[in-house]
């Protein structure tokens, strides 16, 4: 005998179960009002636990970013304590069950979708505990260059002189290679310059050395190097190199741009000629004529 689908059958069997909930929720109110309880008192426990965890960090941890990465572990790791907890309160075990079970699945298939945002949260990490970059470095990577501002478990934020800001993925600035300006406090430079085949090369090198020792503090063991390096097409190339304090890229153009107007100045009083290179066009009159003519042939 076929059953027949009844619509009254059916509104009575979803009340039922509507019923059945309300009252499985009734009873359970206690229980739930306790869980949500404990969230909070856990929230606020992670809360104060990162506060603490921050002010401690401060005194042995020189890096914010560090301190931030910790803090955030922290917190999370207190929250999901908290949780766990909340569903023994509300006694669902099974289901806790389920979710550690369940865990390791959808652990695998997050993965695999978000490899490389795995990728960029390892080297985030990886950079957050790296002791050659520090907030506020001066760094140059992917022909990007700028002082820190910012690293994080995605990207790393350049703030550029031109107070832009450039973004770089942590896993792009772990494979390259980057230059950290701020490093080391002394830095060696190099300006080039040329002078005229008539000049007195010797009387150049000293000059120039003698400048450069005068207006650039060199510390022990740090000495200006002067280097003749070509014969040019129209003067004799050289190259000094000095070392100033540098600890971003300002300092080098600043030191550059004194280094060459001290060189110009005393060249100048000194009568050394810097050439520039003349391009000489003999126009005779014969191939003058010739391109008259081609000229009028195609007209």
């Amino acid at each position: 005998m076929e059953n027949k689908f009844s619509i009254e059958d059916a509104v009575t069997k979803l009340w039922n179960k509507l019923d059945g909930w309300l009252d499985a929720i009734i009873l359970k109110l206690p229980n739930i009002v306790m869980a949500i309880v404990v969230m909070i008192l856990f929230y606020i426990l992670a809360r104060v636990i990162r506060k603490i965890l921050r002010r401690l960090l401060t005194k042995s941890v020189d890096q914010k970013s560090v301190q931030e990465i910790i803090g955030k572990v922290v917190f999370v790791i207190i929250m999901l304590i908290g949780f766990f907890v909340a569903l023994g309160v509300m006694e669902l075990n099974k289901v806790l069950t389920s979710i550690l079970a369940g865990a390791g699945v959808i652990g695998l298939a997050i993965g695999l979708a978000l490899q490389g945002t795995l990728n960029n949260t390892f080297g985030g990490l990886i950079l957050s505990f790296m002791p050659k970059l520090k907030i506020d470095d001066f760094i140059e990577s992917d022909g990007y260059s700028g002082f820190v501002s910012e690293i994080n478990l995605r990207n790393i934020v350049l703030r550029q002189p031109d107070n832009n800001y450039v973004v770089i993925p942590n896993s792009n600035f772990i494979d390259g290679s980057f230059t950290n300006y701020s490093i080391s406090q002394r830095s060696r430079i190099s300006v080039a310059c040329g002078v005229g085949y008539e000049s007195s090369l010797q009387q150049v090198e000293d000059l120039v050395v003698k400048l450069i020792a005068e207006n650039f503090d060199q510390k022990e063991d740090e000495d200006v190097e002067f280097f003749f390096t070509e014969f040019g097409d129209s003067s004799i190339n050289f190259i000094v190199r000095f070392w100033i304090d540098m600890a971003n890229n300002k300092h080098k153009l600043a030191a550059t741009h004194k280094a060459v107007k001290i060189i110009k100045e005393n060249f100048d009083n000194q009568n050394i000629n810097i050439p520039f290179p003349i391009r000489t066009l003999d126009f005779n009159k014969n191939n003058l004529q010739v391109l008259i003519d081609d000229k009028s042939e195609k007209a």
